[in-house]
């Protein structure tokens, strides 16, 4: 259920960004949903043991980012 959450945060998400598209956007809005998706992807990091921060770290620190990102 958790992964769902998080799918159903995407798409509010998204939704958010299209209407900022539109030049109808709510900023506060905008914001809450960016927030919304942060916090179930922690939660799912969290629940299969993933350490964020680390991962984080390693990919676009250590690795320099996914390729085409330099």
């Amino acid at each position: 259920p958790t992964f769902l959450w998080f799918s159903e945060e995407i798409g509010e998400l998204a939704e958010a960004l299209a209407k900022l598209a539109r030049g109808d956007g709510d900023a506060d809005n905008l914001a809450e949903e960016f927030a919304d998706v942060l916090a179930w992807l922690a939660t799912l990091a969290n629940i299969t043991e993933v350490d964020l921060s680390k991962a984080i770290h390693d990919k676009y620190i250590n690795d320099g980012g996914p390729p085409g990102t330099k």
